[in-house]
């Protein structure tokens, strides 16, 4: 090898033959493309669930991403990364992957409205930006989603699933180590054939009026779902892959329980949304107090075989929505103020493998979660309370009057209450060594066999019945219907949220829907796919103190380093040619 170089360089037409081989590499390179991913936690290379998911492909996938435009740096970083993730599914398989940015400001070809009106129909919300040039302000609205479209379906994918308009250092990190799970999970969802089974239970009381809207049609186009009478059912079907419980009011029955129990030792999942109290604001129309008290369910021996308790008490937290009340005026023109309601809080994620990345999430009356220590099963918080939060006992007195003076920080210093909580592992039957014959025959003649141990199974159980169900908006105008909000906006926090442009510290975006979806997800969903969840990007930010000090050290290197090794290694290729051939 080292004498067939030295022949190439020894001949006058050396510098043809380098060319040729120049020319030969990169015509070579335009059928072998290689990328090495030199970042420590794999930045830029994709898992090998999404890579086959990719190549797996048999129809042409058209991706729209709604940031083009003119954005603060934040939100074009964001858009830059996405620019670049979208690239590197095109390079697992370019002739089905295809992109495009869009401004949201643009008109649907075809059509009189905007993409930002279609987006807002498709569940999309804005985010109203207000932006300084100079002495002059703008305002700037901004979709920071992608719509993914294959087979003539389509699925909304959320870019930035943070609060604040800022866009903080963590929070755009946060939202590109999402990205991929975003994606993955929506490209799972449209070329996959079989829709998971999701049932809503009813018969013991829960909701199945319009409070329902939005969780009906945020979950009907992703699953087969649909409604399940578990008391009037023999068993609760095999075709059910996740059963959801939200605000039972009427006490379950023990047969009720040894279906409900039996169905997660076959495997399958259950989302749970309980309100323990009786706490309703409705019952303070009338007047200014009201007692909450047990609802008496029947649960709490299952839940306590599965690893948890959910406490007869209610959390009160200083990081909470507002509602309106009255502070002067007459009885004719009452003189209304936003104040801050303690029992309506505002939840943190605790950042887990399931709520990373996700919004805040508002409740109504929610209690606090203990956990009990079961062998086998691993407990996650997914909700918790800000460092300014406490928890009442029943017999609880809610009193509007409470609002009236400023809360005493030195009685809410709990930090971080649980309010949610995922449970994985092997659960035990509760009727374990207690089943009874009649209860055996039963499940015989429903088609069942009794087991008393589950394989690995999940279930997720929030504290709060409200915070799947959605309130409405006056229709302003005689007979028409009210306008149904997104789940876990009250109507009062909406209304101020669309009229201010700069919002106070009360009136926080939720997403509340979003972490409906994602519970959801990951209870039914391709646990290959949601382990692209877990992917981390690595905040490596320079030290300000260092940087200042060394200055000057370190553009001598980058600038002048380079140039003084180009005149060094010049002169020597020089000398050495020199030296060879004057003698």
């Amino acid at each position: 090898m080292k004498g067939f170089v030295h022949k190439i360089l020894a001949s006058k037409y050396w510098w043809i033959i380098l060319l040729a081989w120049v020319i030969f590499i990169n015509y070579l390179a335009t059928f072998l493309q290689v990328r090495i991913d030199l970042t420590k936690e794999k930045r830029y290379t994709l898992s090998a669930a999404t890579g086959n998911l990719v190549k797996q492909l048999d129809d042409v996938v058209q991706i729209d991403v709604f940031l083009k435009g003119e954005f603060p740096a934040g939100f074009r970083k964001l858009a830059n990364t996405t620019r670049e993730f979208l690239g590197l599914l095109k390079d697992r398989n370019s002739s089905r992957i295809r992109f495009r940015f869009i401004s949201p400001l643009e008109t649907v070809p075809g059509r009189t409205m905007k993409y930002g009106d279609s987006l807002v129909n498709m569940g999309a919300v804005p985010i109203n930006l207000t932006v300084q040039r100079d002495e002059t302000q703008s305002s700037n609205i901004i979709f920071p989603v992608a719509v993914i479209n294959y087979k003539g379906r389509q699925s909304l994918v959320n870019l930035y699933p943070g609060v604040s308009r800022e866009m903080s250092q963590n929070e755009i990190n946060s939202a590109e180590a999402l990205m991929e799970y975003q994606f993955a999970q929506a490209l799972d969802r449209l070329t996959n054939e079989k829709k998971p089974g999701v049932a809503y239970s009813i018969g013991n009381g829960e909701p199945a009026d319009a409070r329902t809207y939005d969780l009906r049609i945020t979950l009907q186009d992703n699953y087969h779902f649909g409604t399940l009478d578990i008391n009037k059912s023999p068993r609760i079907p095999a075709e059910v892959d996740l059963l959801l419980i939200v605000k039972p009011t009427i006490p379950f029955s023990e047969d009720e329980i040894l279906k409900l129990d039996q169905f997660v030792m076959r495997g399958g999942k259950l989302l749970c949304f309980i309100d323990n109290l009786i706490a309703e604001r409705d019952s303070l129309a009338l007047k200014p107090e009201t007692i909450a008290y047990d609802r008496n369910l029947n649960l709490t021996d299952l839940f306590f075989r599965y690893g948890l308790r959910i406490n007869t008490d209610l959390v009160m937290d200083l990081q909470c929505d507002a509602i309106p009340f009255v502070v002067g005026g007459t009885s004719g023109n009452p003189q209304l103020e936003f104040l801050r309601w303690n029992y309506y809080p505002v939840l943190i994620p605790a950042g887990g493998k399931l709520s990373k990345g996700q919004g805040y999430v508002a409740a109504q009356f929610a209690n606090s979660i203990d956990t009990i220590q079961v062998q086998g099963v691993e407990k996650e918080p997914l909700l918790v309370t800000s460092p300014n939060s406490r928890i009442i006992s029943t017999p609880a007195l809610i009193s509007l009057n409470e609002n009236k003076d400023v809360p005493e920080d030195a009685k809410f210093k709990r930090n971080a209450i649980p309010v949610a909580m995922l449970l994985e592992g092997k659960f035990t039957s509760l009727f374990r060594n207690r089943i009874t014959k009649s209860q055996t025959d039963t499940l015989k003649a429903a088609g069942d066999q009794f087991l008393d141990a589950s394989t690995d199974n999940k279930i997720i159980v929030v504290a709060d019945g409200d915070m799947v169900l959605n309130d409405f908006l006056p229709s302003g105008e005689p007979g028409s219907q009210p306008e149904p909000l997104q789940m876990g906006w009250n109507k009062y926090t909406y209304t101020e949220y669309l009229k201010q442009s700069a919002l106070g510290k009360w009136f926080i975006p939720v997403a509340n829907r979003e972490f409906l979806q994602n519970c959801v997800e990951y209870l039914v969903s391709n646990p290959a796919i949601s382990q692209t969840r877990n992917k981390d990007i690595v905040l490596r930010l320079l030290d300000s103190k260092k940087v200042k000090a060394q200055k000057t050290t370190w553009q001598l290197i980058n600038i002048a380093l380079p140039v003084i090794l180009v005149i060094v290694l010049g002169w020597f290729f020089h000398e050495i040619r020199k030296r060879k051939y004057t003698a």
